[in-house]
């Protein structure tokens, strides 16, 4: 009998391997060989146009076989030129540069063209040149200045520091001095103090805003916090052999904030008015003070902690009294990322942005009443971006997804409207993701639009009704396709409710055979920011395409929980992360399988980085009946530990057992599955730590696990070899197929 089986089981693992050839050495050099063979064979693409100052023309850069033009378009008159001589420019600088440049290749970056069109500024090899085209001079203007080291993004501004503000009449200057507000004045260099409760632990913001008669100033008073910092060893530094220690302010959820408070002080009668902060007691953030056109007011804006009540006030700069113009509120959260606003110069309205009605839409609001007068935008679709409010010509320029029925929801177009909400106007019909550049007047616009299967196609338009004036440049993939290259499949199933569509995309192979069986590998990056699968073309998809070439097929899908669709559909991730949106990918994938054979369903595998991490990991915590392995980078595993913005938007506060009950490392004793954790030891996004801690619980669960920590990296999908480790990882759990020595590949 145990001969028997033994020989069931030597009969199956041949015909195993017979039928799944792949994860050999010519593939694994087949797919690193992808990125050279299909990067650079795309030509007429990428347009992205400049215009040029207030005039109708602009400038791109055609990219063509034999290198790089820069043309000019003249909008009105239709006619499309080289911008300058290439050869004569590429003589003359290299001639002074003292480095050979061909005219193909110019390296003119940040590029500026002058409105006549006859002097260009630029930088090459650091240094700024300015170069005459007509005279064909050119002239050193000096090495670049080297750039400041920006902030940190994690790091917040105190706001103790900035130049005096000079009032608009021009008469004097405000300024911080011993914590308080000081005004100077210029004439007779006296200065006079205007607030006088400023100290160490409440002190007055540097950033100060005149009243537009300069009759007042506004100050932010604000009481600050001890900050976090996370700490971070370097072990392998470049410059040293001993490690370095780094650190960096990093708030998480539930920790103190600052608090603040918008302050008026009228600088002849010294009077103050330090308003209550009835409206604003419980803040995550009050910030945007912007004063009224009559001087009699100052707007500012409140986040209320736990991100369910956002309101817009309005401060007496007579009375001191504060009262609400906007009131923004939610069961779950107000999505303050998607803020936009608009006063209208007649003091009298402002243009907000909200959810309210599930769908993202423009509203006019009366600022006597602090009520909606109306709805500008409506319908079961979504408003991504303002781009102008012509308040002259009474139009809205924007962006949108959804409103076409009948296809991928979320491809973006552009519009007009006027603001009363009608007159509705589609400026980019053509099917595709659309990108547009509008000319200062919004007479013209430039669009460039493609799909994942579609090359990129850029006219210029009328930007009144959207006609095409002329074509500017249809890609040319001729190349591309010769090298063997296949679009990914656009696919479209039921989620998890059976009614609402998901769309996501598979990738193959360029061997593929149907005919065979291939494991299925997800790439996930899932959540409320964003939507994450690729509507333009791409010629080779990082997270995609490689992979697959090593015999998978490879798929990404936006579920529930993601953006850009609805308010309902977005909101199934709160106080839900490790949702992740897994029901609706795990149907979607089951009705793919469903249709195309060759989708093996008994080897499905999982990999993202960063909230993919976290992702990844929940998925075989979670739902090993239906991933099998997982590949985890960067992880956000417990959210307690990561960031504050993201987790209090998503996760709600206070931080209660929420965050535990989405804790990957408080449900790390559910794993049975394989999996690779992947850090890099200077994360700066995302504190290392915390997949640390998952790996702790690991172990002391008595769970099998690999972990790979990269030295010097930061936030990172694993750097070429995290990359190697992770087609090595599936090749192994998901083939079943012992990967080549790394050697061979050399």
């Amino acid at each position: 009998m145990n001969l028997i089986k033994l020989s069931t089981a030597i009969a199956f693992l041949l015909t195993t391997n017979l039928a799944y050839p792949q994860g050999s050495l010519d593939d694994y050099k087949r797919a690193y060989a992808l990125k050279e063979k299909y990067n650079n064979q795309v030509f007429y693409s990428n347009v992205q146009p400049q215009w040029i100052g207030d005039s109708p023309y602009f400038w791109y850069i055609r990219h063509t076989p034999e290198g790089k033009i820069y043309v000019v378009v003249d909008a009105q008159k239709k006619t499309k030129t080289e911008l300058f001589d290439h050869s004569r420019l590429a003589e003359t600088l290299s001639r002074l540069s003292g480095k050979e440049i061909k005219a193909g290749q110019l390296p003119l970056e940040y590029l500026e063209v002058d409105p006549t069109r006859d002097t260009l500024r630029f930088i090459c090899n650091n240094t700024r040149w300015e170069y005459t085209v007509t005279a064909n001079n050119l002239v050193n203007k000096g090495a670049v200045a080297p750039r400041p080291t920006p902030r940190h993004w994690m790091e917040t501004d105190d706001e103790k520091t900035a130049s005096p503000v000079l009032s608009p009449d021009g008469k004097y200057t405000a300024f911080i001095k011993n914590h308080n507000v000081y005004v100077k004045e210029l004439l007779s260099g006296k200065e006079k103090q205007v607030s006088y409760d400023g100290t160490l632990s409440n002190y007055y913001s540097a950033y100060i805003r005149w009243s537009p008669d300069s009759k007042k100033v506004a100050s932010t008073k604000i009481r600050p916090i001890q900050k976090r910092y996370v700490y971070y060893v370097e072990s392998s530094p470049a410059d040293q052999l001993q490690p370095k220690l780094h650190k960096q302010e990093y708030a998480k959820p539930g920790d103190e904030l600052p608090f603040r408070i918008p302050c008026i002080f009228e600088v002849e009668t010294g009077t103050a008015f330090i308003p209550s902060t009835g409206l604003f007691d419980r803040q995550y953030h009050v910030g945007n003070l912007q004063w009224n056109s009559d001087s009699r007011a100052l707007t500012f804006e409140y986040n209320q902690r736990g991100h369910q009540v956002y309101r817009v006030l309005e401060l007496s700069a007579e009375t001191g009294q504060v009262r609400t113009l906007v009131e923004e509120t939610s069961d779950k959260y107000v999505n303050y990322p998607r803020y936009f606003r608009h006063d209208l110069a007649d003091g009298k309205r402002l243009i907000w942005m909200s959810e309210r009605d599930n769908w993202n839409h423009l509203y006019m609001y009366d600022r006597t009443t602090g009520q909606p007068l109306y709805q500008i935008t409506r319908g079961e679709w979504y408003v991504r971006q303002v781009l102008h409010v012509d308040e002259e010509n009474q139009v809205i320029y924007f962006s949108a997804n959804g409103m076409e029925r009948g296809e991928d929801p979320y491809l973006i177009r552009y519009y007009r409207i006027g603001l009363d909400g009608k007159g509705l106007t589609c400026l980019t019909p053509d099917k595709g993701m659309h990108r547009a550049w509008f000319s200062a007047d919004k007479k013209y616009l430039v669009d460039v639009y493609s799909s994942v299967d579609e090359a990129p196609v850029a006219v210029l338009r009328n930007g009144r009704n959207g006609k095409v004036i002329m074509p500017l440049e249809t890609a040319d993939i001729s190349r591309l396709l010769a090298n063997g290259w296949k679009a990914p499949e656009v696919f479209v199933a039921k989620g998890r409710d059976g009614k609402t569509d998901m769309w996501g995309l598979i990738a193959r192979p360029s061997n593929f055979d149907p005919s065979k069986k291939y494991p299925v590998i997800e790439y996930i990056y899932q959540g409320p920011g964003d939507q994450y699968v690729p509507k333009t073309f791409i010629p080779y998809n990082w997270n995609m395409t490689s992979l697959a070439e090593l015999g998978f097929i490879v798929v990404q899908v936006d579920g529930m929980g993601t953006s850009f669709r609805s308010r309902t559909f977005e909101n199934v991730c709160y106080k839900n992360l490790k949702d992740a949106g897994l029901p609706d990918h795990i149907a979607w994938i089951k009705a793919a399988g469903a249709k195309y054979p060759s989708m093996d369903l008994d080897r499905v595998g999982i990999y993202g980085c960063s909230a993919g991490g976290q992702e990844s990991t929940a998925a075989v915590l979670f739902h090993p009946e239906f991933y099998k392995a997982a590949y985890s980078a960067c992880g956000c595993h417990d959210n307690r530990m990561d960031k504050i913005w993201w987790n209090e938007l998503w996760l709600g506060y206070p931080v209660g057992e929420q965050y535990k009950e989405n804790s990957n490392t408080e449900n790390a004793h559910l794993l049975t599955r394989p999996l690779m954790l992947v850090v890099g030891e200077l994360d700066d996004n995302v504190d290392p730590a915390s997949t640390m801690q998952l790996a702790n619980a690991l172990i002391k669960a008595g769970k099998d696990f690999e972990l790979v920590v990269v030295p010097g990296a930061h936030h990172t999908m694993g750097e070429e070899f995290g990359e190697h480790k992770r087609y090595d990882f599936f090749v192994r759990h998901l083939l079943k197929v012992t990967p080549p020595e790394w050697e061979m590949l050399k």
